[in-house]
């Protein structure tokens, strides 16, 4: 008896003593927080711990190394193998695809919960950024409803938002955008995304209406774009290929590391394509470096780094003969002039996270930016040199007011840009097949550019369902412009400032039941006139041009249903624009800015995203989102014609995204996406109009490891794609020149035609080290 109780001592002893301790911390993958009541189990035992308010857990295990399965509601299922219990594990878990309501807002100034923040912020996940072919995030962009976006071609896009800026005519010009906290919007308002990769990035945020109170300039909303980042502790190397209609290559590797004190990712990507119209060749190299890493108990230093090298041809607009009969030839001046652009640009910012604190914490970032261009156009030839300076610093404390929870967060931002353009004669119809051809001086000027915002935000919590926020701004914008061509009698040196505007917004939630808030906002933006805008025909500056302003009204609703599976969101809005820049036409692409009038923006959106089970090993995701719109001039004469009550030119009256995304567990996915676009009037009076489309979009991919249970897909990830764009061969407008002007006898060019049916395929390849 004694021997039997001695072995069956050894036997637990023993086997207690082979059992090892895993121990780690899982956060959350967007905003650091520790994540409590995470269920975590493993392959060998059916056994479940739950990280606890710190988001720390001890998991036993009988045997290494073990897969360690990850598990929380709105976040997506993570499968981790643990090769050793001597280092603590750190884990961060990103909500899962289309669980909005889980999403925590990095782009708002003091981050919340999409469900409590009263406006309206769409996020494209870095699932949703796979959507397409990757080539190109404006397509991506395209999806967000009540955002309009014109593809004229990869280097030629511009968007407006609600309407506004809708009446650009090559640029985004009312939007402005910031990668992490460096902003990527030029100091006179213009916005340039077409060149940034879907693979540098890991998340974009964009909040639509006036966002002024928080950001200066944009009256139209804001972009936030998030790099990419490890997901994952460890070291991983990507690559991926894509080929495709009309000579498409891309190509992209990426390498990570993470660790409890480091998070750098660098990602390098090539895209080059034939094009399907004439003159319309691009090759493009991008860059972009991301690092965090710990300094010290309480802070944290972060780098981001983006180069870009670009040379794309510019097939240009066609008139509406052209358009139906050819759309695949260029214009005809910039196929004879082989008009292209090709730039050099990067930034590079330094951020660092202090906390004080647990209440009071300080961001303070620094950031420089340059970008070196040449485009031959066939009436000139556009040399720029641009570089800018800026930093913005933060302040937030959380701290009991009123006897309720409050934040509060105050900062300021500065940034400086010095812009050098010159044009040149191009004398390509004397060298015939040659192209652009520089010839002599036609302008040269020199910009400094400035403003400087100082912003407050006071969220404050009245009751257990109801919350308050409210934001201030100030923000002065000036420049110097020496003119420094000599041959001719016009001199348009000079300091030329606006005057200072001072932006407020307010806004509340109130919780009806939980999961379900309704919001309500009023808030102040405006924009600037670009240095174009205010030059006269005589190229003198019309210091009497007024920014545009508006405010904007919304009532919305954000909820769940069907136990979280389904989420909704509605929102109302109307914006009311004063002093309405206006494009005037003075000779061919050349336009001179206005102020003209007013606009009425009102308009309804709304979207519902659906996950729900399929079967033990799939799942399925729905999602559609609309936009009706009735966007008008309130009052608007131009050249004594008036044009009061028209709808605004270059946005439809409404909008339609949806799709079906099948997942499985077995690593088969399909995507299809269904873009509608209504009518949309051509010019101010109304008499040109482009016709609605539909396009369908198809993606499958399958990771063939996943469906295998070998130690090769411990390390290994492989990926094989393949897709079709514009399935059904649509022909269509892709984008329109509002207003365009005929000159010489000639029809006016307002349609850049849309890519008819497009075929790609690749490989990914991933390893983790």
């Amino acid at each position: 008896m004694k021997k039997y109780l001695f072995l069956v001592f050894a036997i637990f002893f023993f086997g207690k003593l082979s059992a090892q301790q895993i121990s780690g911390k899982v956060t959350d993958a967007f905003t650091n927080k520790p994540l409590e009541n995470v269920k975590i189990t493993s392959g060998k035992s059916s056994e479940a711990v739950f990280t606890d308010a710190s988001g720390v857990f001890n998991f036993s295990v009988e045997g290494l190394p073990v897969n360690l399965i990850f598990e929380a509601p709105g976040y997506g299922r993570k499968i981790l193998l643990a090769n050793s219990s001597s280092e603590d594990l750190f884990v961060v878990l990103a909500p899962s695809e289309g669980s909005l309501s889980e999403v925590v807002l990095r782009s708002t100034i003091i981050p919340k919960q999409l469900l409590q923040t009263p406006s309206s912020v769409s996020v494209l996940s870095e699932e949703e950024l796979q959507r397409f072919d990757e080539t190109n995030v404006m397509q991506n962009i395209s999806t967000v409803p009540g955002v309009n976006v014109h593809q004229g071609a990869l280097n030629t896009n511009k968007m407006s938002i609600r309407g506004v800026g809708a009446r650009s005519q090559y640029s985004t010009n009312r939007v402005k955008a910031y990668f992490m906290e460096i902003p990527i919007t030029s100091a006179e308002g213009e916005t340039t995304l077409d060149d940034l990769d879907p693979a540098a990035l890991e998340r974009i945020e964009i909040i639509k209406g006036p966002t002024s109170s928080v950001y200066g300039a944009g009256l139209g909303g804001v972009i936030t774009l998030f790099p990419a980042r490890a997901m994952e502790q460890g070291t991983k190397a990507d690559v991926k290929g894509t080929f495709g209609s009309y000579g498409l290559f891309r190509g992209t590797a990426r390498a990570s590391h993470a660790s409890k004190s480091a998070n750098i990712t660098a990602t390098y990507n090539h895209v080059e394509t034939d094009g399907w119209r004439d003159n319309s060749a691009y090759d493009r190299d991008s860059f972009t470096l991301f690092g965090q890493v710990l300094a010290g108990k309480n802070g944290e230093l972060s780098v981001l780094g983006n180069f870009v090298r670009l040379k794309a041809f510019i097939p240009s607009s066609v008139n509406r003969e052209t358009f139906l009969k050819d759309p695949s030839s260029a214009a005809f001046t910039w196929a004879a002039a082989k008009g292209y652009e090709s730039y050099d640009k990067g930034l590079l910012g330094f951020s660092y996270d202090y906390r004080f604190s647990e209440e009071f914490s300080n961001i303070t970032s620094v950031y420089g930016s340059f970008r070196d261009a040449y485009e031959p156009r066939p009436f000139d030839i556009l040399n720029e040199g641009q570089s800018a300076l800026g930093a913005r610093t933060k302040f937030s404390l959380e701290k009991d007011i009123f006897g309720a929870p409050a934040q509060l967060s105050f900062g300021v931002e500065f940034y400086n840009e010095w812009y050098d353009t010159a044009t040149f004669e191009n004398l390509y119809e004397q060298f015939e097949d040659e192209g652009s051809v520089p010839g002599s001086y036609l302008s040269h000027n020199e910009q400094d550019r400035r403003y400087y915002n100082i912003f407050l935000q006071w969220n404050q919590e009245v009751t257990s369902r109801l919350k308050l926020e409210a934001g201030l701004n100030l923000n002065a914008s000036s420049y110097e412009l020496s003119d420094l061509y000599e041959e001719d009698d016009v001199d348009q040196s000079g300091a030329y400032s606006f005057k200072e505007v001072l932006s407020p917004r307010i806004g509340a939630v109130y919780t009806v039941t939980p999961g379900k808030n309704l919001y309500a906002s009023v808030s102040h933006g405006f924009s600037t006139p670009t240095v174009a805008e205010t030059l006269t025909p005589e190229g003198l500056i019309n210091t009497n041009l007024k920014p545009e302003t508006g405010i904007n009204y919304e009532l919305g609703f954000k909820g769940n249903f069907l136990n979280n599976r389904l989420y909704a969101e509605i929102a109302a809005f109307s914006i009311q624009v004063e002093n309405l820049l206006v494009a005037e036409r003075v000779a061919e692409d050349r336009y001179i800015g206005r102020n003209a009038g007013k606009t009425d923006h009102n308009g309804i959106e709304l979207l519902l995203n659906y996950n729900f089970p399929v079967s033990a090993n799939v799942r399925a995701r729905t999602f559609v989102n609309a936009a009706y719109n009735s966007f008008k001039f309130d009052e608007f004469i131009d050249e004594e014609e008036d044009f009061s009550g028209n709808d605004l030119p270059a946005v439809p009256q409404e909008t339609l995204n949806a799709g079906l995304d099948i997942i499985t567990s077995f690593g088969l996915t399909l995507r299809t996406t269904y873009q509608f676009e209504g009518e949309m009037p051509l010019n101010d009076a109304n008499t040109e109009f482009r016709s609605h489309y539909d396009l369908l979009h198809f993606k499958l991919a399958l990771k063939p490891l996943e469906m295998i249970n070998t130690s090769i897909n411990k390390n290994w990830d492989l990926e094989i794609f393949g897709g079709v764009n514009n399935a059904l061969d649509e022909h269509y407008a892709a984008s329109v020149i509002p207003n365009a002007v005929g000159f010489g006898g000639n029809a006016p060019r307002y349609f850049y035609p849309g890519m008819p049916r497009k075929f790609y395929g690749g490989l990914a390849v991933g390893y983790k080290f």
